[in-house]
């Protein structure tokens, strides 16, 4: 998948548990685990939303695009 997600780095930079994003954004932990190692398929806007808020941050901040990437071709 050529978008790679890069919360565990914000949530580093944040100095936030994930067990602590979970809890302020609704979703289980488990869930977030999915989505912090780029297992997900779809995130809804207003998760995405509440990640930012917690994280004082970007959506580009956490999800990039990676050409290329996982045998992706241009």
């Amino acid at each position: 998948m050529p978008i790679v997600v890069t919360l565990d780095l914000m949530l580093a930079r944040r100095k936030m548990k994930a067990k602590d994003l979970a809890a302020f954004v609704g979703i289980t932990e488990s869930n977030l685990s999915l989505l912090r190692t780029g297992k997900v398929r779809g995130v809804r806007f207003e998760t995405l939303m509440k990640i930012c808020q917690a994280l004082d941050c970007q959506p580009g901040d956490i999800l990039t695009y990676v050409p290329g990437a996982d045998g992706e071709q241009d």
